[in-house]
Order: C-alpha cells, then sequence, then structure tokens
C-alpha cells in the first residue's frame, strides 16, 4: 500500500475545513450537554430515580443545605421545574437565550455550593459553567437589549 502525500496548501486547507466544521457544531453539542444535564436533574428532582445522599455522606454544612431547602416545602421543586424546562428548551432548541438565563442562578448556586460545601463534585459544576458561559458568548446578541444601562421610554 503506498501513501499519497499532499502538498502543505491542500493540508492546511483541509484543516481548516475540519476545523471550521467543528466550530460551527460545538454549539449544538454544548447545548445538548447542557439540556440533557438539567432535563436529567430536573427529571431527577421529581422522580426520584438517582439514589439520595445518606446523612452521614455529606458534609455537615452540606447537608445543613440541602436540609434547608427541602424545609421550605417548594424551593426543591422549584429547582427541579426550572432545570427541566430550561433542559427541555435548550434540547429542542427554543428560546435558548431565555433557557440559559433560567439557569445562570442555579449554575452559580452549583460552582458555589462545590467550592465552599462540597469540593468533590467541582469539576462537574465547572463543565457545567464553561457550557453556560460558552452558550452565553454564543448568544451575546440576544442580551444586548437586556444589558442597556439606560432605556429611553418609547412614546405611546
Amino acid at each position: 500500500m503506498t501513501a499519497i502525500a499532499l502538498s502543505p496548501r491542500v493540508e492546511v486547507a483541509t484543516s481548516r475545513r475540519v476545523s471550521r466544521a467543528l466550530v460551527r457544531r460545538l454549539p449544538a453539542v454544548s447545548r445538548s450537554l447542557l439540556g440533557l444535564t438539567f432535563a436529567f436533574a430536573g427529571l431527577n428532582g421529581f422522580l426520584n430515580f438517582m439514589p439520595q445522599p445518606t446523612p452521614g455522606s455529606l458534609p455537615k454544612g452540606a447537608m445543613d443545605f440541602f436540609v434547608a431547602l427541602m424545609q421550605t416545602g417548594y424551593m426543591l421543586q422549584l429547582i427541579a421545574g426550572t432545570q427541566l424546562l430550561a433542559g427541555a428548551l435548550l434540547l429542542v432548541n427554543r428560546y435558548v437565550p431565555l433557557a440559559l438565563a433560567l439557569l445562570a442562578p442555579v449554575i452559580v448556586n452549583i460552582v458555589a455550593f462545590h467550592a465552599f460545601l462540597l469540593p468533590a463534585g467541582a469539576v462537574i459544576a465547572a463543565i457545567v459553567f464553561v457550557l453556560e458561559l460558552h452558550l452565553a458568548i454564543t448568544y451575546r446578541a440576544s442580551y444586548r437589549a437586556m444589558l442597556v444601562a439606560r432605556v429611553p421610554l418609547e412614546a405611546r
């Protein structure tokens, strides 16, 4: 079998084509991963198909935080519903900027929880944060109207 030698110009053009194709698909991959993660977590909040941590398996601060959320009577369901809704929106590629805005405070809380209370899950929290950040940058044009310091009132 003989190897076909490509000229450097052809190799560079092929390399550029491959990297452009990868960059073009990266937002869809990020959106799908984030959507699956939060749809799964939201469903788990309602159906409890993943095992719950036992009282001795978490540090005291993490357990106290979880118990406080449970004792409100509504917060865990609200978080699960938000995760499920936003995850579904990401998966079906509808209202993606809204889904990212809904997930932003949830992700900040996940990162803070793992940074201060349970460092064991910090890697997954960082991955979720990077996916959110990548998608927020990708959809940054959608947030311009929200980030205007002063909005003039239009005449009615």
